[in-house]
């Protein structure tokens, strides 16, 4: 759907906003991401803390015999997230 007064696709927009880090349980995520860990039962409503998800996303992927593309992609930036915004440097 065309959006004529500012010549934007609807569609775009929702898949940009999808992409966005929001606070959720006191974690920076999209939804996106949560998408994706529920597609692998990976419920983030028990998890207050970045790490112990990342650990857990982690184990998952360790005890798969498939390659999980999209899972690792998660793992990936919410490390690189974990690691520019809440290491001491």
């Amino acid at each position: 759907m065309i959006i004529d007064e500012f010549n934007l696709n609807l569609d775009e927009v929702v898949g940009k906003e999808k992409s966005f880090m929001k606070k959720y349980n006191n974690i920076y995520i999209s939804e996106e991401q949560i998408e994706i860990l529920k597609k692998y039962n990976i419920n983030i409503d028990k998890y207050v803390n970045l790490n112990e998800l990342i650990y857990d996303i982690e184990e998952c992927l360790n005890d798969s015999y498939e390659e999980l593309v999209d899972l690792e992609w998660v793992s990936q930036t919410l490390s690189e997230y974990n690691y520019y915004n809440n290491t001491n440097k």
